[in-house]
Parts: structure tokens; sequence; C-alpha cells
């Protein structure tokens, strides 16, 4: 897939502008994820009475349920779409229209919020969803553009811990402004915050280094050598029916999918469950909501550097390593879901440590499942990424309808007891049959032949770039 030249490759001192692309793409997830996740504590204070002056909703749970989940309609449509297209425009103007639009849309959602009710309310919530489409497989594209494959840990970890400290400073943020303003704010605060990201990503944003305006000659060159770009590069189609006859891949698909049941779960729900079945009033609501993320994000590195030692140290296979914190991510929280279940409602210390344990633990996916998308098929793990985010987040829109069927009382501590054993099981399930399938040796349709016929209408001349894993 390229020449890779053989001369030492030498490191620039000091930070580079792939640095400042790195800074610029973990504040794109953090905004992503705080107007992604913005709802969930927005709609507990549009739904409670605090206060004459603010305006609030009469909207049941389903309705409440139903709104949660209408972003996910939106964002599984154009998941494999958006992988396709990142390849043909790259990835400047796909992370710029998403961050855009989203930040366009929370400040008008209020309004549209009083004029048309929850229907346009789901409206607004699909639109964002649909751009919010190419967060991921922009991000995989312009981390294999940007990221030397010496840095890719630490950089990559860096750019997509963004998401976690996105959703922890939004339910923070949030309930305090819903407090001391009104629910109305948080809007407002998200597409201020997004119009300026935007300003400055269009001025020191860049799809590539060879497209920066800013980069150094020396810089560029260390991330060509380290990337393989040195040289002419080849491109073939995606080999999808070899990919969807993998049984591997399959098993990669049902933890991602089981994942996604157990997170969004909580995710939607936990700031409705402390509200109404802990007591906890909006502010604090907000706070406490945020420390499973806050304990996520925290977890995720020394997580990452237990498995580059167990790797270095040749302790367990790739295979076995990646089962092993696949495991602690999914199996971990089902156990922590069951004693949420029985903990006592008055018992605010013991329930707030069981979400947080349930949600934090869960890091261990990030060098799990994830990672088997690079292990399997270096070449075309955007690809991949492509097909089990397509199918997860269908798996995203369910689970909080499932949520709105099961609860009828939401102080009912019984009925979200169902709903953490059927969260529990799904965890317990997908990572069962994750353990059972998965591999992590490359497959054989990762280099295609030149007489595969899957192969054979390649594009000339076409350049891509040269997938790879430090593992």
């Amino acid at each position: 897939m390229g020449v890779v030249e053989k001369t030492e490759n030498v490191r620039p001192k000091g930070l580079g502008i792939r640095h400042v692309q790195t800074l610029l793409l973990f504040f794109a997830m953090f905004l992503a994820f705080t107007m992604r996740v913005n709802m969930s504590i927005a709609i507990v204070a549009m739904t409670t009475k605090t206060s004459d002056n603010v305006e609030i909703f009469d909207w049941s749970h389903s309705v409440q349920s139903i709104i949660l989940s209408s972003f996910f309609w939106g964002y599984v449509i154009l998941q494999i779409p958006g992988g396709v297209l990142v390849q043909r425009v790259g990835g400047k103007w796909l992370i710029t229209i998403a961050v855009a639009v989203n930040a366009l849309v929370s400040l008008f959602l209020p309004i549209y919020a009083s004029l048309g009710g929850w229907q346009v309310v789901c409206a607004c919530r699909i639109l964002q969803g649909l751009t919010q489409a190419f967060v991921y497989p922009t991000m995989h594209h312009l981390i294999s553009q940007w990221v030397p494959l010496e840095e890719k840990g630490l950089l990559a970890t860096l750019i997509y811990a963004g998401a976690q400290l996105g959703i922890a400073f939004q339910l923070i943020v949030g309930g305090i402004i819903a407090s001391a303003l009104d629910w109305r704010a948080i809007f407002y605060l998200n597409a201020a915050l997004g119009a300026i990201w935007t300003t400055f990503y269009l001025v020191f944003g860049a799809a590539s280094p060879e497209q920066s305006k800013f980069i150094s000659k020396e810089e560029l060159l260390y991330i060509q050598r380290s990337l393989g770009r040195v040289g002419q590069q080849k491109r073939y189609p995606t080999p999808w029916l070899k990919i969807m006859k993998c049984l591997p891949f399959w098993a990669v698909i049902v933890a991602h999918c089981g994942q996604n049941w157990g997170f969004f779960t909580l995710m939607t729900e936990i700031p409705s469950y402390m509200n109404r079945v802990l007591g906890f009033e909006i502010k604090s609501n907000g706070v406490l909501s945020a420390l499973p993320y806050l304990a996520m994000y925290a977890l995720s590195f020394p997580m990452g550097a237990m498995t580059d030692l167990i790797l270095k140290k040749q302790w367990l296979s790739v295979s076995h390593t990646r089962k092993l914190f696949n495991s602690i991510g999914l199996w971990g929280p089902a156990v922590a879901l069951i004693g949420l279940s029985y903990t006592p409602a008055d018992n605010m210390v013991l329930a707030v440590a069981m979400l947080t344990i349930s949600v934090g633990i869960n890091a261990g996916q990030y060098t799990g499942y994830l990672l088997v998308h690079i292990d399997l098929a270096p070449n075309f793990s955007a690809s991949l990424m492509s097909i089990t985010n397509f199918l997860a987040n269908i798996i995203s829109i369910i689970a909080p309808l499932v949520c709105g069927f099961i609860i009828n009382d939401e102080t009912d501590p019984a009925e979200w007891r169902k709903v953490f054993f059927v969260a529990s099981a799904v965890y317990f399930f997908s990572n069962l049959f994750f353990v059972l399938y998965s591999t992590s040796e490359k497959q054989p349709w990762n280099d295609p032949e030149e007489t595969d016929p899957e192969v054979e209408m390649k594009a000339p001349n076409a350049t891509s770039q040269t997938a790879d894993t430090k593992y």
C-alpha cells in the first residue's frame, strides 16, 4: 500500500500543527457530545415546574423517551453514506457541517419547542443526528491523515476522550444553568460554543497535512514518512461481501450493539432516575449525573496503558487482551447494574457509586471491540466502523423506547429495576458472543489480490491512507 522509506524518521521538536489539529478535533468531539446529550438534562427542566416565569411542557415519560431517541433516527441514516462521503470530500468540511449545524439548531430549538411542541423538537433532534452521523467516520479519517503512528495511541485517545468530557460538562453546566437561569440557556450556550469552534476550525483546520497553510516542511515530511505516504498509494474498493461473511466481524457488531444498549440507556435515563427516584434537584442532578462520565474518562487512560503493557510484555495475545478488556468494559457494568437495582432509594451515596462504577468501568471497551476493527482489517477499518456504528445506533433508538414502555411510574424503583436488569442482560450476552467468536487476527481480505473480482474495478492512481495499528 505504498512505499515506506527506510531512513530514520526524526520527530520534530516541540509542538506542531498536528497538535493544533488534535486540540481542534478534541473540541469537535467535546461539542458534538454536549449537543448530543443536552436534551437529557434539559428535558428534566423542561418538564419540571421550578418558576412561574419559565415555560414548561406537560410531556409524558413516553413522549420524553421519543424525544430522547429521535436524535438517533437521523444519526443512523447517514452512517454508511457518511463513511463513503468522507473518502470523497475529505474530513474538514464534514466535521465543520456537523458542529455548525448542531449549533444552529441549538440556537433555535427553544423557539421551535414553544411554537411547535414536542413534534418539532423531534424534527430538530433528527436534523442534529443526521449531521452528527459524519462525526465518527470523519474523526477516523482525519486521525489517519494527521496522526503519526508513533503518536497515535496518545493523540487519538485525547481526541476521543473529548466525548466523555463533553457529556460530563453538559450534565454539570446544564444543571447549574437550568437552576440559575432556565432550560433555554443550555441550548444558547451550546450554540455560542459551536460558533466559536467553527470560526477557529475554518481558519486553522485542514483536511490533511498537505493542505495545511501553517505546517512546516519538517513536520509534513515526518507525518508522511510515518504514515507511509511517500510514494504512490493505492485504494481498493471495500470488499463488502467478504466483510459480511466474517464471523469475527459479527462478534464486533454484537459487542458494539450491546455496548450501545447499556451506555445509551444510562446516558438518556440517568438524569430522570436521579430526579424522580433519588430526589436530586436539577442542579445536583447534573453534577452527580456527570460523575460516571468523568470516571470513564479517567479510567480510559490507565486501561490503555495496561493494554500496552500486557502486549509489550507478551503476557497475553492481542485477541485475548481485547477479550479481557471488553469483558471488563461490559461484564463489569452488568454486575454494577444488578447492584444498583437492589440499592435502596434512600441510600443516595451507594446509588451514585453504583452508577459511577457501571459507567466508569465501561472504559474497558475502548481497548476491547473498538480496536478489533483495526485488528481485523486496518485497510478497511473506517468501513467496518461505519457498519457497526450504523447497526449499533439502531439499538440507541430502541433502548430509550423500551425504557418508556417499561416505565409507567417514574418514581417507582421496581420499574427502574426492570430497565437495569434488561441492560445488564444485554451487556452479558453480547460480550459472551464476543468472547466466543472474536479474534484479532488480520483477515485475508485486508490485502486483496489484483485478480480478486471485488477489486478488479479499482481506480488507477487513487490515493488513500495506509491504515496501521501499533498492536
